[in-house]
């Protein structure tokens, strides 16, 4: 045989070459070859707000079609500033401190991009959103892997302590925390605030789930930090606060300074995202109601979906928010979570996500990640497949 291979790309070298597809695509795909129920992808099946809707629709007749600025609109960003000073008592200038971005995962790309060097390490919290380490490949960066404590996933702040050094640009948090639906608390931003005090070191905030926080628990953002502010990326997401994950549109705060420099890659890559949708969005932030309401009405299909997980041999680990709650079969089989998930998949009839993937050494701890924000009609049937699927194989 001789190599096909283009002779262009015999010589092309990847700047990600172990990123295949991802298991998200991968556990959807056999979803849909064996009519599973899809718990893995992190999307709700129920229907957004129709007054949004109709906004957006009242956006694009009355003529808001064309490029709005590139850090978003101002009306936009004003509804924020006061939306940040209600929730965190944060001051946020609407003109140099807030940028409308296509989702939060772009919003943490470009933090990224603008801030490192090739041979800069960023720590990373693991189990971490699959986006994280690639962001900092693709730039030069240096992951630096921290695993959080099993079962409760929180950090262990003396190994973080331990892991500074000079090449330490910056670190990764996120709150509600997407897989394991941990959060933190009071005390972790202090130990984070105390850490980074004096240093050069940047935070990069992923909150893109602020409003999904059970449990009566406060969201810990960076913004009620002024000290941490100053030196962070703090990136939210429309898509998860009003149940439109496909709209792709979120923002990023920051200071002044560096959200600058931020805007300095965001012009040469977006520039400007969706004009009718950042327009309904600004009147629809007039409604606050619509976001706090939110947490209370996940709360609810999270603890439904425990319930009806009870009539299953699962064990449910804690979850106090995000769309996720973990599950462990380690007392059931002895299976990787890739096969388990697999093969659940395929006997079962459900879909979920394992854990593993989301660690760089595919560390597994026999846990699948279950996506709760369904209709209840669609985890009433998950779980019938789940109680009547032969699971055990030790």
């Amino acid at each position: 045989m001789f190599d096909q291979t283009p002779q262009i790309l015999q010589t092309f070298v990847s700047k990600l070459p172990d990123v295949g597809t991802t298991i998200f695509t991968v556990m959807s795909q056999l979803a849909a070859e064996h009519n599973a129920v899809n718990l893995g992808q992190g999307f709700p099946d129920f229907p957004m707000d129709s007054q949004l809707t109709d906004l957006v629709n009242k956006a694009m007749k009355n003529g808001f079609n064309q490029y709005v600025h590139m850090n978003g609109l101002m009306q936009l960003r004003e509804r924020i500033a006061e939306k940040a000073q209600r929730l965190y008592n944060s001051n946020i200038n609407p003109d140099t401190d807030i940028t409308i971005t296509p989702g939060g995962t772009y919003a943490i790309y470009t933090a990224l991009t603008t801030i490192l060097q090739p041979g800069d390490e960023v720590i990373v919290f693991e189990p971490s959103y699959d986006s994280y380490v690639p962001n900092v490949k693709i730039n030069g960066g240096v992951p630096v892997y921290i695993s959080l404590q099993y079962p409760d996933y929180s950090i262990p702040w003396d190994k973080v302590k331990s892991k500074i050094t000079a090449r330490t640009r910056a670190i990764i948090i996120n709150s509600p925390h997407n897989p394991t639906g941990s959060v933190l608390h009071e005390q972790d931003m202090q130990q984070l605030q105390d850490i980074v005090r004096g240093t050069n070191i940047l935070i990069v905030s992923d909150e893109v789930y602020e409003h999904l926080i059970f449990d009566d628990l406060p969201h810990m953002s960076v913004l009620r930090y002024p000290e941490l502010l100053e030196r962070s990326f703090v990136c939210f997401s429309f898509g998860k606060t009003y149940h439109c994950t496909g709209w792709k549109l979120g923002y990023c705060i920051s200071s002044p300074q560096l959200m600058a420099e931020f805007r300095k890659v965001h012009q040469f890559n977006s520039f400007s995202c969706n004009t009718p949708m950042q327009v309904a969005i600004a009147e629809f932030l007039q409604y606050p109601e619509a976001y706090l309401s939110l947490g209370k009405f996940l709360q609810h299909k999270r603890d439904y979906f425990q319930q009806l997980m009870q009539q299953t041999p699962f064990k449910p680990l804690a979850s106090h928010g995000s769309y996720f709650q973990c599950y462990s079969y380690a007392h059931l089989s002895n299976e990787s979570d890739r096969d388990f998930a697999i093969r659940l998949t395929r006997e079962a009839g459900v879909a979920t996500i394992p854990v593993s993937v989301f660690y760089h050494n595919e560390k597994d701890d026999k846990v699948l990640r279950f996506c709760f924000a369904k209709k209840a009609s669609t985890l009433e049937k998950a779980v019938d497949k789940l109680k009547n699927a032969v699971i055990s194989r030790v």
